[in-house]
């Protein structure tokens, strides 16, 4: 990326300014904008996220918000409350308090003397989010949204459940926010009350992860803050990004065909990042790009932005499988609406001898194939969302397609692309009454190695319904419908394209109450491509220019950074363990002369076929360090399940001084659910 040190106009920072809310509670902001902005105001891009601005998102704020001030905006970056330096306590995500909040925030900002009145909100993840659920409040100053890595569906599609089956991820993500959340106010900021409010958090934030594992089914919980609930309250522009190697590309695309207001989308092979930061690369200028939306809305100004193809997308090329990319090879591609009409569904059969052009030969009488997994068979699945493009993309799926009943097209003559979501269609006996299916795309190479292309699952009790689950019956066949994540994806000549199909995907989903056998009748069961022939105008298409932004402040590492996955075999008890380590280890940010601690650790474990043994568990270490200040937390988190309920256990400590000054326990039963 390039680092830019002068802009078209000088910039100056606020770095802590209190925002007032109506009930008397305060949120700490930071603002950087041009100089001169009290006598040429400017608008204002707003960013509202929990991540500590001080601190944990200093270097990635510094990148962003002074670039966008000195050209000619005030970006404004606020803690939610109970986090960071705001007051009052964080108790789950998306709470109707925080949305209140950000509305309040949206008044403040529009008030201030720098501000024209006309505001942006800009995010990834959780800012993307809160962007499109205030976006559809609707207030009156907020005239323009980006929103990056976000959903529009908080249940179907986010990190706590897909297809109704109970994500792994689940008892990550809250292990995550469990350790943010112990974090305490930084005192130069904060000021001399900072340890009532960190005690108020300890004592007030609570376990997420029992409100997550609680709500099993699409209810008010999740509908809350869902804004496919209803699309049409957004009346605002919207642009929707994500990357392929990210756990929300699905929703740019419902976005694309249900929003009726001003829409783009942009999806590139990045992971959990913004594209200017993205990898895998191609990293591009999104800065730049955002740039010209924001002037397009919130300046009034003929960029061009809105004349170019709605929808831009990264083609891309067969790789090898690998945990880690760096960069992908591709191409860009563009569509002007969703669903495009340059996409053709072109549909196989599941048939004994591989994947069977629909059209091609006649049916044959359907034989019963027998899907009975092992475990382990998503051990080589990576993370739900790749955080970091590696090590936690998927490795090579020989493995697991072996575990799972395989189907191969001959050897491609003639390359194939598809672009959208490919659907599996299967016709299915189960022998218990809660079952799961897994459903791989896979490209296979001429030396067999297998790299995932895109997956999806269903939780067969939610066959027809997320909100209304129902048991199956043992024995009775049911159609079902397993609609995989969107991508695109070039196949090459003398590759295979592959559909693997398993009766369980740890640790990517949590396995069911019982031990299951799947019978698949493969004959009735289709694949359904979403095959777009490669169009000579995609040459032409505007090219994005080079990642840049402003400088990134300072830090020093101290103790060294581990990122990485172990995978570790029991022989003597048969047990499986994969270790996750996602430590920042300890670094000094130079401005505020801290040293910080920021370290996790994961573990999943199942012994054989044992659906009991399955447990997840998260440790996570926390520290501030400057002067006398000096103050730690560790958080420990595990679950593991029945037959009839999941069980969790949690730990809370914290430390001042090297005195530990608050613990807290937590055993909790939950019933399980139709999961």
């Amino acid at each position: 990326m390039q680092t830019v040190t002068e802009w078209p106009r000088a910039i100056r920072e606020l770095e802590h300014v209190w925002i007032p809310l109506p009930d008397g509670c305060r949120l700490s902001a930071r603002i950087w904008l041009p100089e001169d902005a009290e006598e040429r105001p400017v608008p204002a891009i707003l960013e509202y996220i929990p991540y500590r601005k001080r601190d944990l998102r200093t270097p990635e704020d510094s990148v962003n918000h002074p670039w966008y001030a000195g050209h000619g905006y005030a970006g404004v970056r606020v803690d939610i409350r109970g986090s960071g330096e705001s007051e009052g306590v964080l108790e789950d995500e998306y709470t109707r308090q925080e949305l209140d909040d950000g509305l309040a925030i949206l008044r403040w900002i529009a008030e201030q003397p720098w501000c024209t009145g006309r505001i942006g909100m800009l995010g990834i993840s959780w800012g993307g989010f809160n962007g499109l659920q205030i976006a559809a409040l609707r207030p009156p100053e907020l005239h323009a949204v980006v929103t990056v890595c976000s959903t529009d569906d908080r249940y179907a599609d986010d990190v706590h459940y897909m297809g109704g089956c109970m994500l792994a991820d689940n008892v990550s993500w809250a292990g995550v926010m469990f350790a943010h959340n112990s974090c305490p106010p930084d005192p130069a900021m904060y000021g001399e009350n900072w340890r009532e409010a960190w005690f108020e958090r300890l004592r007030g934030s609570g376990l997420w992860l029992e409100n997550w594992a609680t709500h099993q089914r699409r209810d008010h919980f999740w509908r809350h803050g869902s804004v496919c609930e209803d699309f049409s309250a957004i009346q605002c522009p919207v642009y929707a990004v994500s990357g392929w190697a990210d756990g929300y590309s699905n929703s740019v695309f419902r976005l694309m065909r249900e929003l009726d207001v001003p829409r783009k989308a942009l999806v590139g092979p990045w992971s959990h990042k913004y594209p200017h930061l993205g990898i895998p690369g191609p990293a591009i200028g999104f800065l730049q790009e955002t740039l010209r939306w924001w002037d397009h809305w919130l300046k009034d100004q003929d960029t061009g932005i809105m004349d170019e193809p709605r929808i831009r997308a990264f083609m891309q090329d067969s790789v090898r499988p690998a945990t880690r990319y760096v960069e992908r090879p591709g191409r860009w591609i563009g569509e002007q609406e969703w669903p495009a009409e340059a996409v053709t569904p072109v549909s196989y059969r599941l048939a004994r001898t591989g994947l069977v052009a629909a059209d091609a030969t006649p049916k044959q009488a359907s034989e019963p194939l027998l899907c009975h997994s092992p475990l382990r068979t998503g051990l080589s699945g990576g993370k739900w969302c790749s955080y970091s493009a590696g090590p936690d993309m998927p490795g090579d799926q020989r493995e697991s397609d072996a575990d799972a009943l395989s189907f191969d097209t001959p050897v491609l003559d003639e390359p194939v692309e598809i672009f959208g979501a490919p659907v599996v269609s299967l016709v299915v006996v189960a022998d218990q009454p809660q079952a799961q299916v897994a459903v791989r795309l896979c490209d296979v190479a001429p030396d067999g190695a297998s790299t995932r292309v895109t997956w999806g699952v269903l939780n067969l009790a939610h066959r027809d319904s997320h909100a209304e689950p129902r048991a199956l019956k043992p024995g009775e066949a049911y159609e079902v419908r397993v609609q995989l994540n969107d991508i695109a994806q070039h196949f090459p000549v003398g590759h295979r394209i592959r559909v693997s199909v398993s009766s369980s995907y740890w640790p990517l989903i949590w396995p069911p109450p019982e031990p299951v056998a799947l019978t698949l009748w493969s004959e009735q069961s289709e694949l359904e491509l979403p095959v777009r022939a490669p169009r000579a105008s995609d040459a032409d298409l505007p090219v994005f220019p080079g990642p840049e932004g402003a400088p990134e402040e300072a830090r020093v590492q101290i103790e060294p950074e581990a990122f990485n996955w172990h995978l570790h075999y029991d022989f003597d008890g048969h047990a499986w363990t994969l270790e996750v380590n996602d430590s920042e280890g300890v670094y000094r940010l130079e401005n505020t002369e801290t040293d910080v601690q920021k370290a996790g650790y994961e573990l999943y474990r199942v012994c054989g076929d044992d659906v009991h043994s399955a447990s997840a568990e998260t440790l996570w270490r926390m520290g501030f360090f400057r002067d006398q200040w000096r103050v730690n937390t560790e958080t420990w988190t595990r679950m593991t399940s029945t037959l009839d309920a999941f069980h969790i256990e949690a730990t809370l400590k914290a430390w001042e001084g090297g005195k530990l000054v608050y613990e807290h326990d937590w055993d909790r039963w939950i019933p399980r659910d139709n999961v």
